[in-house]
């Protein structure tokens, strides 16, 4: 079977230095709060392009404690995408808010800038592109928009940590970036890890006192918080691989490269969309297909496993019932949903493996087709 992912493959290369740094941590008896924690936030500032980063326990929870520290919450509203996963807007409903849902462009799968403008109201408070895939959104438009209207943003950029929209890397484009670290991300932990940028001192300064039960001085507590703290052990391995994370990249773009050349004569196919506002830096490299659940089932049968992220609009899942959306109010979403199909993609899934899923989904694609055809 190849795999939509290996994370196997990456630490065998890095085995020497991940574990040297994992025995650095076990034997400085220091596990929060370290050393390795502070350098990687400067780090990762440094590599966004930030006066700040703050290290928490997931992306889920930069997303909620980036909402908490710009104080939106109950009777407020914030823009964001129905094609995207559920901590999204978890973090918004988490903090009392409500999501308002405004549909994507058919070709990024990214917010469509065009529709956020109908879907704001005097409650909206915020907008919170998702750079989805590893795709930056039309963030010149997103911001252009949410000066006029005096709107905060807040990027949710767990896919896409590198990419970069008018030679500015996302996190640093809205008022605060959030990052996650989960396992298969480019940029992974062994473990669940989250971030915030922001260039704003006083955003970086709410969110560590949040994460960390509200408390700027220990045991002094200001206002309710979480635990909610990057660990050494993560920031140890994590500092391993940041150097890595641009080759990675070029791996990943070289490999979409590849599938597109491979797959470009297929007009059954919708191929990323390359260009765009941006560097792609292809945490996926999805495409659409009729006739979805056919082709991922030939795969499955030819030895390539894929994914589908997300197989349901969150506008339509019970989780959002009570915000009295229904089918056919975000078409594009609705269309992705049943169309799309992640295919392997890693820095080390090399040329024959490639070659072999481009055969498979070559074959897959046409097999469907046929069969309709009779």
């Amino acid at each position: 079977m190849i795999q939509i992912l290996d994370l196997r493959e990456q630490y065998a290369a890095l085995k020497p230095q991940i574990d040297a740094a994992i025995m650095g941590v076990l034997e400085s008896g220091t596990f929060i709060g370290g050393p390795n924690v502070a350098a990687f936030e400067n780090e990762i500032a440094a590599y966004v392009g930030t006066r700040y980063a703050v290290g928490l326990n997931s992306g889920t929870d930069a997303l909620t404690l980036a909402l908490r520290a710009l104080d939106i919450g109950p009777g407020d509203e914030v823009i964001t995408t129905p094609f995207t996963f559920a901590a999204t807007t978890e973090a918004i409903v988490n903090v009392g808010a409500r999501p308002t849902f405004a549909d994507i462009d058919s070709v990024t799968y990214n917010l469509d800038p065009s529709r956020i403008r109908s879907a704001i109201t005097p409650r909206t408070k915020a907008i919170l592109p998702v750079h989805l895939y590893g795709a930056p959104a039309n963030m010149d438009e997103i911001v252009a928009l949410a000066r006029r209207h005096g709107l905060a943003i807040v990027e949710d950029c767990a896919q896409a940590i590198g990419a970069d929209c008018g030679g500015r890397r996302v996190g640093s484009i809205g008022d605060v970036g959030c990052f996650s670290f989960f396992p298969s991300k480019n940029l992974g932990a062994f473990g669940d890890g989250g971030m915030i940028t922001t260039n704003d001192e006083r955003l970086a300064r709410r969110v560590r006192r949040l994460r960390a039960h509200g408390a700027s001085v220990k045991y002094h507590h200001e206002e309710p918080g979480y635990n909610s703290r990057l660990d050494e052990l993560q920031a140890a391995i994590l500092r391993v691989k940041l150097p890595h994370l641009e080759g990675w990249i070029a791996e990943r773009r070289s490999i979409a490269a590849a599938y597109h050349r491979g797959l470009r004569s297929l007009s059954a196919l919708t191929l990323p969309a390359r260009g765009g506002v941006g560097r792609h830096v292809f945490h996926q490299y999805t495409i659409g297909v009729d006739a979805r659940d056919d082709v991922k089932a030939a795969l499955a049968a030819a030895g390539v496993q894929t994914m589908v992220y997300y197989p349901e609009p969150l506008h339509l899942q019970p989780i959002h019932h009570g915000l009295r959306y229904k089918a056919g109010d975000f078409p594009e979403s609705e269309r992705a949903a049943a169309r799309v199909l992640s295919l392997p993609i890693y820095p080390e899934l090399g040329s024959e493996r490639l070659a072999a899923v481009v055969e498979a989904v070559a074959s897959a694609v046409e097999r469907p087709l046929a069969l309709a055809a009779r």
